[in-house]
Parts: structure tokens; C-alpha cells; sequence
């Protein structure tokens, strides 16, 4: 097995080439030729995740973000990317990321939102050329809700302490759009596709100004990705069955945000 491999089957279901133009999916730390016995499917790659493959034997580490966005001036051990970087160098790991590829595929991070919700009729909020790729999804609850319903229904499904959320909305909430992760700049879409609620991640303050029919809801940013570490975790093993994978024990503790009820 080499990287190669790996990463091919990731990529026949989440393309590099419709990836954002300013992201950075793909290998990022190793060459595709490079021999592999074990992968760590991740969500970030951070010194303890690469510490958690040397553990497990696993040589190559598979993320959602990618570990490099921009060029590096230096690689220090005292920066968490430089210290990720050197360790991941030392130890012979592979690093690999789909990121925004994953996110604009129906089955990736907003597809799997849309799951946890029950929408139906399901279609991508902001499609590439073509239609069958992009960013965010929406579609239809089984069944309209009223806005506290709907709230208390959103964090069951995603197993949420806390949400914040813009007022509440005075209609039935049966329409409703999703986007992973940073979603702030597809509220006028969601909006337009006729959602009276619309949810994503790291959204600012005067975004919370809506109208009295339309409400933003920010889970968290990992909140909304998180699931993409099961999919891409199962990919691999459907693909490579008799495969030594491994998906992150310490998933949740790799979240940056911490929240004080």
C-alpha cells in the first residue's frame, strides 16, 4: 500500500479539482510513493495527533484541514504548526487533507449536516458550474417546527451544549440550509433559497441581525465538520478492508474551543 493509494480513493470521492482556489487539500507532508501500514484519519493535524499515530504504528495521517494553508517562513518547534510539521518529518508520517473538496460533495460535510437533521429533497445551496458539487446543502424537515422546537432539536442532533443563535423566528421553521464550518458568506443565499433558518459556523456579530422570518444559528465550527472524520474513516476501511485504520480516540479534545457553561 503507498499514499498513492490512499489518497486516490479519498479523491474519487472528493475530487481535488473542485476545491476551493485558496485551499490547500492534498498532500501536504510526504511523497505518493511512499509506502504505507497504517492510516490516523483526524480532524486536524496537531502535535498529539501525530503522537497518536506513532502510537498506533500508522505512517501516514489523513485530516479535514489542512496542516499548511499558506507558505511557511520558518519551522519552529515552538509554533504548533512547525512543532506538527517537524514531528510528522521525523517520523516518516504522510500528511493528507481533503478539505473544501470534501465539503462541496453531496455525501461530505454538509450532506452529513443535512443528515443529522432529517432534511429532505436535498440540494446544494451554492452549486458549482454544473450543479452537482459546491458549498452548503438545503432541503426540507419532515415536518414544519416552530422555532424553539426547531433549536431544541438542533442541538440534539449535533449533541450541542450551547448554540447562539439571532431572534428567533416568528413562522414555522421548515426550509433550512446548512453549511460546514465558515458559512457567514452564503447567508444571502440561504436566504434566497427560501430557508427561514440557516446554520454554519463562525458567524460575527452583525450577521446576527436578520429579519423577523429568517434566523442564523452558529454550532461551532467543528461542530458542523466533525462528522467528515467518520466518513472519510469508513471510505478507507470499505476500500481497504483487511487495512490497518485508525480513526482519532481523542477526537473531541481536539476541538480549540472550549465552553464554560
Amino acid at each position: 500500500m503507498t499514499v498513492r493509494d490512499i489518497a486516490s480513493a479519498i479523491e474519487a470521492f472528493a475530487p481535488l479539482s473542485v476545491q476551493e482556489d485558496w485551499d490547500n487539500s492534498g498532500l501536504c507532508i510526504g511523497s505518493p510513493d511512499q509506502p504505507v501500514h497504517g492510516v490516523l484519519v483526524g480532524f486536524d493535524c496537531t502535535p498529539q495527533l501525530v503522537d497518536e499515530a506513532v502510537a498506533l504504528g500508522a505512517d501516514m495521517i489523513v485530516t479535514h484541514h489542512p496542516l499548511i494553508f499558506h507558505g511557511l517562513r520558518t519551522l519552529c518547534p515552538d509554533d504548533p504548526t512547525g512543532e506538527t510539521v517537524i514531528k510528522a518529518v521525523r517520523a516518516g508520517i504522510a500528511v493528507y487533507a481533503a478539505h473544501t473538496n470534501a465539503d462541496k460533495v453531496p455525501e461530505g460535510v454538509s450532506g452529513a449536516m443535512a443528515r443529522r437533521l432529517g432534511l429532505r429533497s436535498v440540494r446544494v445551496l451554492d452549486p458549482d458550474a454544473g450543479g452537482q458539487t459546491g458549498l452548503g446543502a438545503v432541503g426540507t424537515l419532515p415536518e414544519p417546527m416552530d422555532a424553539a422546537r426547531f433549536l431544541a432539536h438542533v442541538k440534539s442532533v449535533f449533541g450541542l451544549q450551547v448554540l447562539r443563535c439571532s431572534t428567533p423566528v416568528d413562522v414555522p421553521v421548515s426550509c433550512v440550509a446548512v453549511c460546514g464550518g465558515s458559512g457567514s458568506s452564503l447567508i444571502g443565499k440561504a436566504r434566497s433559497a427560501g430557508a427561514q433558518a440557516y446554520l454554519c459556523g463562525d458567524i460575527s456579530y452583525h450577521h446576527f441581525f436578520t429579519s423577523k422570518d429568517f434566523m442564523v444559528i452558529d454550532i461551532g465550527h467543528f461542530e458542523g465538520e466533525v462528522d467528515i472524520v467518520d466518513i472519510l474513516f469508513t471510505l478507507i476501511r470499505k476500500k481497504f478492508p483487511t487495512f490497518a485504520v485508525h480513526a482519532s480516540s481523542a477526537l473531541a479534545a481536539g476541538n480549540p474551543v472550549h465552553y464554560f457553561i
